[in-house]
């Protein structure tokens, strides 16, 4: 037990480094809006959706309806469908954990358990859950630090929601590294370019997730074999 809950902290700490700052930056960019404090902390704890928290500050200031906020979040989050795909029959074994790793399945969180073996003991269940519940926790750190340090300092929150942006470019880079293929990568830089020529930037995630996935699934066998996942 002890060297499973070492080992995930291990794991995580380049998420603690980015989800400390960037919560930090949610919760000062909340505290500036007037709302009341507890609500943000709130949002981290039962949301818990990263780069939909911060616009979802910006749809609060323009007191859009339940209706429009829903569609809007449904869309910006929709890649979280696809990455629940890598994972049906995994969180299906883990029975009681199952639902809170559906919930907890953030964009950096989803790195990492990619990067993890997908054995079916109690011992990798655990450790798949206790990453998602560090994730979590740093975020909900980060944001409470956020807020208290915004009702203390005044702080020109100007360009600081570019915090979200900066991390997944953190997250690609070490992926990138690790990774002995690069095809997925170079798959989904091409796809975001053609679906922002063919369909604008404020309507470009749904086409790029359908393009990265149709591509990736037509290209798994070599994929595979260059990351060295066929079976001999």
């Amino acid at each position: 037990m002890n060297k499973v809950v070492k080992n995930s902290f291990i794991l995580t700490i380049p998420v603690m480094l980015g989800y400390i700052s960037v919560g930090m930056a949610f919760g000062l960019l909340f505290q500036s809006t007037g709302l009341s404090i507890g609500w943000g902390f709130l949002m981290s704890l039962l949301i818990y959706a990263g780069s939909m928290q911060f616009i979802s500050i910006e749809l609060f200031q323009e007191s859009m309806g339940f209706l429009q906020i829903a569609i809007i979040t449904f869309f910006v989050n929709m890649r979280h469908m696809f990455y629940g795909f890598s994972f049906i029959d995994k969180f299906k074994q883990m029975r009681g954990k199952k639902s809170y790793m559906i919930f907890s399945l953030t964009d950096e969180t989803y790195s990492l358990l990619c990067s993890l073996k997908a054995e079916n003991t109690k011992e990798n269940h655990l450790l798949f859950f206790l990453i998602a519940a560090f994730n979590q926790f740093y975020w909900l750190i980060g944001t409470a630090i956020g807020i208290l340090a915004g009702t203390l300092i005044t702080f020109n929150t100007t360009g600081i929601e570019f915090a979200m942006t900066a991390l997944f470019v953190v997250i690609f880079i070490e992926q990138w590294k690790s990774a002995k293929s690069h095809q997925p990568a170079l798959i989904g830089i091409a796809a975001s370019v053609v679906a922002i020529m063919v369909f604008g930037a404020d309507n470009m995630i749904l086409p790029t997730m359908a393009l990265i996935l149709i591509v990736l699934t037509l290209m798994r066998s070599r994929i595979d074999k260059k990351e060295g996942l066929t079976k001999k």
